[in-house]
């Protein structure tokens, strides 16, 4: 027996390719009406994917030489007030640090993604300023003032600066505790 020559009984025929098929006797299985016959509808391939738009770059103030990250939240401000840039600097110099050595990135002008954030600069430190992780796209949350490594990164959260910044009692607490982990963080 051939390939060219096998034989299917009607029933099987008519199971395969339905009972508007003609069957070798000549006469169909079942009636053909236009209610019977359906047109299926051309279904368009899938349309490709739309790319993925890459986040453009942050803008950040400083040089980041030391591949540390702050990041703050300002509304109002491109990056800080003056008085909590200047709070900032008096910070960054009792570490041993200045702008030059960091990058000061304004969430509230331009909301942080941490994989675009960590993709673009490749921090080794970030400091959060008033932004809880999970803002940021953080998959882990972690309190004030607790340095918190994650992913080759060393993060640490803290108050808003305008909570430290003034001669209040309070903010003279942040102020030593935000201070403590300074100093673990950056060996002071």
């Amino acid at each position: 027996m051939s390939l060219n020559n096998i034989e299917l009984s009607d029933l099987i025929v008519s199971e395969w390719y339905g009972p508007s098929v003609l069957i070798p006797s000549g006469r169909p299985t079942a009636p053909v009406t236009p209610a019977t016959v359906t047109a299926q509808p051309v279904t368009p391939p899938p349309a490709p994917p739309a790319p993925v738009e890459e986040p453009a770059a942050y803008k950040f103030l400083g040089n980041h030489r030391r591949k540390v990250t702050i990041l703050v939240d300002s509304p109002g401000a491109a990056f800080l007030p003056d008085d909590q840039l200047n709070f900032l600097t008096k910070i960054l110099e009792a570490c041993r640090m200045n702008i030059g050595d960091v990058a000061i990135i304004n969430h509230h002008t331009s909301p942080v993604a941490i994989t675009a954030l960590r993709q673009q600069l490749q921090p080794s430190s970030i400091l959060l300023f008033g932004i809880q992780p999970t803002a940021i796209r953080l998959p882990i949350n972690f309190p004030v003032f607790k340095l918190q490594p994650y992913d080759q990164c060393t993060y640490l959260a803290a108050p808003p600066l305008q909570e430290l910044v003034g001669n209040t009692a309070d903010s003279k607490l942040l102020k030593s505790k935000l201070w403590v982990c300074l100093k673990t963080l950056f060996d002071v």
